[in-house]
């Protein structure tokens, strides 16, 4: 046996990089129903519009919503064995578990399983020169988002929370859990904030705004700012045209744009401290 296999004694290999992939960014949230794949494609697209080459990796494997939310079901390409060529859509380059189940069958997979899928979306698609690689991940706490930390080194994750108590409680646990793995946490983004009533354009907290954001100062996490709670938002995924698409003027995605930009002052930051900060200890 060579060296490198290992048996239930020892260690895993490493985390491996992806060649050319500058920044690989996991969205988590501890509870589903927060919007969690909304804002994964809405700020994949939006940083992809910013200018940046972007990666969108579907790793929901329950509910996998891209493809919806992409409008497209192309299939990806296999060549030969181990090479995926992922599909575009948006300007995106794009691979999901639901291009591989099309419908509504549900997979039924255990720990294994979901480990060797997640490898091979990252190991085997043909992702090239990426600025950005956003990973979709299942709500909770569980083996997928294990699998993606033990196979490739993250540069960070984002927290997605709604301002409700339940949502809050359960975002700490995802915070929790990557601190843990000893993931850089990007920031916590405040989903469905406020509604702007269409009429008067007043703003109206209905899940009682700014739980998040106190919540990340508890947690000395950066906030990443407030996305609406805007019908427009929810059409645009279900009809497959996400609502960034209409570009940084379009009032209804002011609050993404927003926080697109934060995402990338924040990875920028984590970046040159890890660069400067090899001898510090955290």
């Amino acid at each position: 046996m060579s060296s490198h296999s290992h048996s239930p004694g020892q260690q895993p290999p490493a985390p491996q990089p992806l060649p050319g992939v500058n920044a690989i960014i996991a969205v988590g949230s501890g509870k589903g129903g927060v919007g969690k794949t909304t804002l994964s494609v809405n700020l994949a697209i939006a940083l992809s519009k910013m200018g940046h080459k972007v990666g969108l990796l579907d790793a929901d494997v329950y509910g996998p919503n891209v493809p919806l939310m992409l409008g497209t079901n192309e299939q990806p390409k296999a060549l030969g064995d181990n090479h995926i060529v992922p599909i575009n859509a948006h300007g995106l380059k794009v691979i999901s578990v639901g291009f591989l189940n099309p419908g509504d069958k549900p997979l039924i997979w255990r720990g294994p399983m979901l480990h060797s899928i997640i490898r091979q979306f990252l190991g085997s698609v043909e992702w090239g020169q990426l600025d950005y690689l956003i990973v979709d991940l299942p709500p909770g706490t569980g083996d997928v988002a294990l699998s993606l930390i033990q196979t490739v080194p993250l540069t960070g994750s984002i927290i997605v929370s709604t301002p409700s108590d339940v949502a809050l409680q359960d975002a700490r646990k995802a915070i929790e859990m990557f601190r843990q793995m000893k993931v850089d946490i990007v920031g916590m983004v405040e989903n469905m904030s406020y509604f702007v009533c269409p009429h008067c354009k007043h703003e109206i907290d209905i899940f009682s705004r700014g739980g998040a954001e106190k919540t990340a100062k508890q947690f000395d996490v950066a906030f990443l700012g407030s996305v609406e709670l805007d019908p427009e938002i929810r059409q645009s995924g279900d009809s497959g045209s996400p609502t960034v698409l209409k570009g940084e003027d379009s009032p209804h995605a002011k609050s993404l744009f927003e926080f697109a930009h934060k995402v990338v002052d924040r990875v920028e930051q984590i970046k040159s401290s890890s660069s400067e900060g090899v001898i510090q200890i955290q």
